[in-house]
């Protein structure tokens, strides 16, 4: 009789996930907006003793044009392995990957050839607003009972934003996961702490805020998004709002303890109206609430105006602009991006009130350009940021957001680099990864095996 055996890249608990061998290859969502070509899925080969290491050996391009890829995930992780999960037979095998311009689903099969991914589903928007009233397609989440999504936008694209889950077998929508919104109105990130069954999520702004480019208009009348929600799990509803202060605008991405027994995780500011600084908070629970406090603050830093993109011109100066944030799965360091300055920035969290400043690696940046041993000046700075589960290498690419990207770097071309640590902390760049994508614009990457941002355990 041949015994069943869960996914072995399924772990019940961090540490356990921190002794899974290295990831031999990546899934990376390229965007080629406005050019005529599709979004697509390229296969990066992270594997040293290949000999096709550091080069792009497949591209899925997908069936149509202006998609805008942004964030995507894995149907199946970890969390499978819960007690009250009831599918503790999935596969990490397919990708879920949301389109944040036009609202669609594409379901990606990489079993039968990891290095050839195929599409095998696509889900069209009417289906996806009809069924859940969310548009503009942000987050995916495995969870241990369906998989889970948000969307910025409500189904008009206004708000409110919101999540809703698909079924792990068919991967149809089965609709909103709220049933009582209460004040929150703008959306962005979503996570959870499994062990508390609790929900956080994040604010960033309505459609019409961010689809053409940043306004300044609405920075400075503090219209994005500036709170953290926390919601009752199994209830699906609303529990407390925590403000940030309205001069935090833009709240984004969430790193919750990976611990399941811990309540704290840290999320990034893009920008203070009162200063340009960038910020990171922690999130906590006190006397039986939820609060947050701000522990790491990034100055922005003066530059020469000739320098800048005419967004920045008349400021003089370079916000930090941290547009990213990742939490290595031993909970121990904290990876912060500079989309603006161009610095990946590596913090010790072991204290996460008081975390301290480890590394920094310098690749791109507004006013730098700084270089890549393999390149010449570059565009663009570390954007998304994905940690392998040892915490040993960080992988991050440079693309935020196609109208975006041409406001602050126009002429951006693509690209990818690799980034060794010290268990120690400090980490440097790897000389020998660098991917020119060209013209296409990579963003969000996911590992073989699992990684930091997409998994979440049932034990601690």
């Amino acid at each position: 009789m041949v015994q069943w055996q869960p996914d072995p890249t399924f772990y019940p608990s961090p540490r356990l996930a921190t002794q899974a061998p290295a990831e031999r290859w990546g899934y990376v969502a390229t965007l080629n907006m406005g050019t005529g070509r599709p979004d697509g899925m390229a296969v990066v080969d992270l594997d040293p003793s290949s000999s096709d290491y550091s080069k792009v050996v497949s591209t899925l391009d997908l069936p149509y044009q202006d998609d805008e890829l942004h964030h995507f995930g894995w149907n199946a992780c970890s969390s499978a392995l819960c007690p009250f999960a009831p599918h503790p037979h999935l596969e990490r095998r397919y990708l879920i990957v949301p389109t944040l311009r036009t609202s669609r689903i594409y379901v990606i099969d990489t079993k039968p050839d990891p290095y050839h991914p195929q599409l095998v589903k696509t889900i069209e928007p009417e289906q996806v607003l009809s069924r859940t009233g969310y548009s503009r397609l942000h987050t995916v989440h495995c969870g241990p009972d369906a998989i889970y999504l948000n969307g910025i936008g409500s189904a008009d694209g206004g708000a409110p934003g919101g999540i809703f889950q698909l079924d792990h077998y068919t991967f149809e929508p089965l609709g909103a996961w709220e049933l009582d919104h209460g004040p929150q109105s703008l959306a962005y990130d979503f996570w959870w702490h499994m062990g508390h069954d609790v929900v956080v999520t994040s604010e960033w702004g309505t459609p019409e805020m961010f689809e053409n480019g940043v306004r300044l208009e609405d920075v400075v009348g503090q219209r994005f998004g500036h709170r953290l929600h926390f919601w009752d799990w199994r209830r699906r509803r609303h529990l407390q709002a925590v403000e940030l202060g309205p001069e935090h605008q833009m709240v984004l991405e969430l790193r919750p303890a990976h611990n399941p027994a811990q309540a704290y995780g840290f999320v990034g500011v893009v920008v203070s109206t009162n200063d340009l600084s960038s910020s990171v908070w922690v999130w906590h629970q006190q006397n039986g609430q939820w609060a947050a406090i701000k522990v790491i603050e990034i100055p922005a830093e003066p530059a020469d105006p000739g320098l800048l993109p005419a967004a920045l011109k008349d400021l003089g100066t370079v916000p930090p602009l941290i547009t990213d944030i990742d939490l290595s799965v031993d909970d121990r360091f904290l990876y912060v991006s500079c989309w603006g300055t161009g610095e990946l920035r590596q913090y010790d969290v072991s204290d996460p009130f008081h975390p301290r400043h480890t590394g920094t690696v310098q690749v791109g940046g507004i006013a730098r350009r700084a270089s890549h041993p393999s390149s010449g000046p570059l565009l663009g700075g570390p954007q998304m940021v994905e940690i392998s589960r040892d915490g040993r290498r960080i992988y991050t690419t440079n693309s935020l957001y196609s109208s975006w990207d041409d406001q602050f770097y126009p002429g951006l071309t693509g690209w990818m680099v690799k980034i060794n640590t010290d268990p120690d902390g400090g980490m440097a760049l790897d000389p020998g990864f660098f991917v020119d994508f060209g013209q296409t614009k990579p963003h969000q990457v996911r590992l073989q095996g699992g990684d930091a941002s997409s998994d979440s355990f049932c034990y601690p």
